[in-house]
C-alpha cells in the first residue's frame, strides 16, 4: 500500500511517515497543497493522509480537487479543529475520514487499513492454487507451511495476486511497494522477487514475463 503524507509540520510529518513504514506502507511526503498536487499528478495513491491547514493550496482545496478528479485515492483529513461543525465540512468536501489532532498512531494506522480497503475492493484473503495471502494479518502459507516475508516482499506478493494473472512491470511493483526515494534504476525489483521465489519454493509461483515483468 502506497500512503501520502501532506503535513507541513515537518517533525510530525518525518515521525508519522517513520511510524507507517514501521508498519510495512510505502510512505511518501508533502509539506503543502501545492507539493501534493504535484504528487498525486504522477501517483495513485491508496490512502491520502491529508492536514486540513496547510500554507499554498489549502487542504481543503486538495481534498476537493482529488474529488474533482473522482481519483482513487482515499482520503483521510488530519486537523486540530475537531468539532462536529468540523468534521461534517470535511467529509462534505470529500473526505473519507476524518481525525483530530493529537491521535494515537495506532489509531491512524487501522484507519489507513480501513480506508484502503475501500478502493476497487480487493478481498482480505488472495489465494493462488495452495498459496493463501491474509492482508489483514500480513500472513502467508503454502499449504500447511506458514512463510516469513519481509515487508517488501509481502507488498510484492500483494500486488502480483491482485492482478490476477496479467503481468505487472517492474515500473509498477516500484510504484506500488517503495516510496519516491528508491533509485528508479537498482534491481531492488529482482532482488526481491528472486527472495520471494526462494522462500514461496516449488512449483514455482511467479513467473517472468521477457521484457514486460512479473505474474502469478
Amino acid at each position: 500500500m502506497r500512503v501520502l503524507v501532506v503535513e507541513d509540520e515537518r517533525v510530525l510529518a518525518r515521525n508519522i511517515a517513520e511510524g507507517l513504514r514501521d508498519a510495512g506502507l510505502a510512505v511518501d511526503l508533502a509539506h503543502d497543497g501545492d507539493g501534493a498536487l504535484a504528487k498525486l499528478d504522477l501517483v495513485d495513491y491508496d490512502v491520502v493522509v491529508l492536514d486540513r491547514d496547510l500554507p499554498g493550496t489549502h487542504g481543503d482545496d486538495v481534498c476537493r480537487a482529488l474529488a474533482a478528479r473522482d481519483a482513487p485515492s482515499r482520503v483521510l483529513m488530519l486537523t486540530a479543529a475537531a468539532g462536529v461543525e468540523d468534521r461534517v465540512t470535511g467529509l462534505s468536501i470529500g473526505a473519507d475520514d476524518y481525525l483530530p489532532k493529537p491521535f494515537a498512531f495506532a489509531e491512524l494506522v487501522a484507519r489507513i487499513r480501513v480506508l484502503s480497503r475501500r478502493r476497487p475492493a480487493a478481498p482480505p484473503v488472495l489465494r493462488h492454487e495452495d498459496l493463501i495471502a491474509d492482508l489483514a494479518r500480513r500472513t502467508v502459507t503454502r499449504g500447511s507451511r506458514p512463510i516469513s516475508l519481509t515487508r517488501k516482499e509481502f507488498g510484492v506478493l500483494e500486488t502480483l495476486l491482485l492482478a490476477g494473472g496479467a503481468t505487472v512491470s517492474t515500473e509498477e511493483l516500484l510504484e506500488r511497494v517503495w516510496d519516491e526515494h528508491i533509485d528508479p534504476f537498482s534491481n531492488i525489483v529482482q532482488v526481491t522477487v528472486g527472495r520471494l521465489r526462494r522462500k514461496l519454493g516449488e512449483p514455482p509461483v511467479i513467473h517472468t514475463v521477457v521484457g514486460a515483468g512479473y505474474r502469478i
